[in-house]
């Protein structure tokens, strides 16, 4: 019988690879504004939805990491404003034995898949409590988002090369 110099524990992370965990998730900001009510509230034409969607990652502690989905909405009906939605919801990610190469990609596009589905949900719900029919959102291709942004951030530091002195400095206000 060979002895074993490792605790269970010890045996059972090294074994583990890669690992992601949702610790938490929770509403960091939220509102909605129903600036013409109860006019607004009257049926008519179904009203214009622009929405926009942001995923930002923001390091917590060490391999813990924040994820933040930001969703706006805008309704209009013409040219006025029926509701103004606007949710930040965010989760803390635990993230060991990912390799640096691959922690974009997992925290823009596999946490944010995560949160979606409860941050989803809350924009139906509150649009339903606002006075309004239930506001399903689409499924998102949060892989297509992040390499627009990966696209749009390199596009914008060539522009920079090209028409700067290097210096890093951001001329146009872009943030």
């Amino acid at each position: 019988m060979s002895e074993d110099t490792q605790t269970p524990e010890a045996t059972d992370q090294a074994d583990q690879g890669p690992q992601l965990r949702l610790l938490t998730q929770y509403i960091k900001d939220l509102s909605f504004e129903n600036p013409n009510a109860p006019a607004s509230l009257q049926a008519g034409q179904t009203p214009a939805i622009e929405m926009e969607i942001g995923v930002g990652v923001q390091s917590a502690q060490e391999d813990i990491y924040e994820v933040t989905l930001s969703i706006s909405i805008k309704a209009t009906r013409e040219n006025a404003t029926v509701f103004l939605l606007e949710l930040v919801y965010c989760g803390l990610f635990a993230v060991q034995g990912i390799p640096e190469d691959n922690l974009g990609p997992v925290l823009h596009i596999e946490c944010t898949r995560l949160l979606f589905p409860f941050a989803r949900r809350i924009v139906s719900d509150l649009t339903q409590d606002g006075g309004f029919p239930a506001l399903p959102l689409e499924l998102i291709d949060f892989a297509a988002v992040y390499r627009a942004g990966l696209e749009q951030r390199a596009a914008q530091e060539g522009a920079q090369q090209a028409n700067g002195d290097g210096t890093g400095d951001d001329a146009t206000g872009n943030a």
